[in-house]
């Protein structure tokens, strides 16, 4: 994400309530809170097998996402399956498909 992005997010996330019905929703310290969310592509091995999968990260940056993912991978490695992080990205709809995804596709 650029700094435009960041310093956009920081604005955001100090926005007082617009509504009533967001106080009910966030009721946390009365600020309505956007959380950046990041899609993290693992490869995964085992033996001479290869696959990759997607988790989601919320991460306030680009790179504390990366952070975050690197240590979620050193941490999965305890067991026979090999995880190595291959890729960060920002995600704004991850792993949805909807009428919106549909009309990209067409």
């Amino acid at each position: 994400m650029s700094d435009d992005g960041n310093r956009v997010a920081a604005e955001l996330m100090r926005k007082p309530f617009q509504t009533e019905e967001e106080k009910v929703l966030f009721p946390q310290n009365n600020l309505l809170m956007v959380v950046l969310m990041y899609m993290a592509e693992f490869k995964l091995r085992f033996g001479n097998r290869k696959w990759y999968v997607r988790r989601i990260v919320e991460a306030d940056s680009y790179e504390k996402a990366v952070e975050l993912a690197k240590k979620y991978a050193e941490l999965m490695n305890k067991g026979e399956v090999k995880w190595e992080l291959a890729d960060v990205y920002e995600a704004t709809r991850p792993l949805m498909i909807g009428e919106e995804e549909i009309k990209k596709l067409e």
